[in-house]
């Protein structure tokens, strides 16, 4: 019996207007000039059932993060369509979700709120989610003080605890200290155990896409390489890189 699609990506386009980074002095020499333009996303199309557990490879620059950022409705593509099929969705990536101004424990129900859940859902889980960041007093003090480590820990937190249907990982189970790490990384192979929630991680850890995931999609340029289970296209992905 199929399963429901809980995500359809088709002929997605996205582009940047971008300055290249040299100097100062190069800089200031470009202010006034049209902005060149980066294809971050050239045409990708995809879909994933529920229950899939989907890791997104390839080189720095090729799409990974964009193609996230897109899902999660960060970004607005030129041409194309992402349909969630009405499914909760939630993204943890570094850098992204939190008012840096606020505490830790506003930023809990900010985010919350943000993912759909009322103020008495979050409530009931905030102390759970408080001992699994288990970042002490920092709880009650302004993002904007915390360590990568320690954002790191919060937003996991936030998002492990309270699950949605479709979870987006960008590159942050590498993230935090040892025990952390292992910490976070058992929770993530228990909420992917449900056989109901669709997980997208991106990471450029092969082993951690080969033990995680169930199908993989590689990104090269912007464009779709491969799809299809992780034997069949990590080995195509590594040729390829060894030969590039």
């Amino acid at each position: 019996m199929k399963k429901n699609i809980t995500v359809t990506v088709k002929n997605l386009h996205i582009t940047y207007k971008s300055l290249k980074k040299t100097s100062i002095r190069a800089s200031w020499k470009q202010i006034g000039h049209k902005a060149e333009l980066f294809h971050a996303l050239k045409g990708v199309s995809f879909e994933i059932e529920e229950g899939k557990i989907l890791g997104i490879i390839g080189k720095n620059g090729s799409g990974k993060s964009t193609m996230l950022k897109a899902i999660a409705g960060i970004f607005s593509p030129d041409k194309g369509s992402i349909d969630l099929h009405g499914n909760s969705i939630s993204l943890l990536s570094i850098g992204v979700g939190f008012n840096r101004k606020l505490t830790g424990k506003e930023n809990i129900y900010l985010s919350g709120m943000l993912l759909g859940f009322s103020e008495e859902e979050i409530k009931r889980k905030e102390k759970e989610i408080i001992k699994f960041a288990d970042i002490g007093d920092f709880i009650n003090k302004p993002v904007k003080t915390y360590s990568s480590g320690m954002y790191s820990k919060l937003a996991f937190a936030i998002t492990a605890i309270l699950e949605t249907d479709i979870m987006l990982i960008d590159e942050v189970l590498s993230v935090g200290d040892v025990k952390f790490k292992e910490k976070s990384y058992n929770k993530m192979k228990e909420l992917i155990s449900d056989e109901h929630r669709t997980v997208i991680i991106v990471s450029h850890s092969l082993g951690t896409i080969k033990e995680l995931c169930n199908e993989v999609l590689w990104l090269n340029d912007g464009k779709v390489m491969m799809i299809g289970k992780p034997e069949e296209v990590i080995p195509k992905y590594e040729e390829f890189m060894r030969q590039n």
